[in-house]
């Protein structure tokens, strides 16, 4: 008799993926998107987890924010926030997106819902200043919430001269599906972490 050595949570946890397009999955079959290839690697891993897709398309950290109350239902256990990207590409202030991002944090504490952040690293667009800042955003916040991190959203795609265009969509911007499983590969064991830390002791 054969036993799968996976980790299995004892009680269903829900998560909520609140996010941009990059977590909404644009310009992919559904079953393609992050969030299902996610919950399929959870579901791999023998873990009860439902993860919920809160992203938004085009949506910024104020965006974000905006939708934090109709994202975090009673039946959602934990959030993953994972946004910025956008404030990136519009060049907006990072001390706004900082400030946004950290209301985020608070008003999940304050509804007793565990966050997890994903950070998403900034080029040098707009100069080495706002680059450090921006970047630099989601380690502090993380540390000074308490909230695990996952610091790069495109961590497993990228090569030594940046981000690997074959595991891009033809935008140059979002991940085609074979990048999105990468991505998910890359990911997984920190949100199957956060999953396992929110189950009831």
């Amino acid at each position: 008799m054969c036993f799968l050595a996976t980790p299995v949570l004892a009680e269903p946890i829900t998560i909520a993926a609140l996010g941009d397009s990059l977590t909404a999955g644009y310009g992919l079959p559904t079953a393609d998107g992050f969030v299902p290839q996610m919950q399929a690697w959870l579901d791999e891993q023998g873990a009860d987890v439902t993860l919920i897709n809160a992203g938004v398309s085009g949506d910024t950290t104020a965006g974000g924010l905006s939708r934090l109350d109709w994202t975090l239902t009673p039946d959602v256990d934990g959030v993953i926030v994972a946004l910025g990207g956008n404030d990136f590409l519009r060049g907006l202030d990072p001390a706004v997106s900082r400030a946004n991002l950290d209301a985020i944090l608070e008003g999940a504490a304050a509804r007793d819902v565990p966050a997890m952040l994903v950070g998403i690293q900034a080029g040098s667009n707009y100069g080495p200043d706002y680059r450090a800042d921006f970047n630099g955003m989601y380690e502090d916040l993380a540390e000074s919430r308490a909230v695990p991190l996952f610091p790069d959203w495109f961590a497993a795609i990228q090569g030594g001269d940046g981000i690997d265009t074959d595991a891009l969509q033809s935008d140059g911007i979002h991940p085609n599906a074979q990048g999105v499983s990468m991505i998910v590969d890359e990911m997984g064991p920190a949100i199957l972490e956060f999953a396992e830390s929110l189950a009831p002791e």
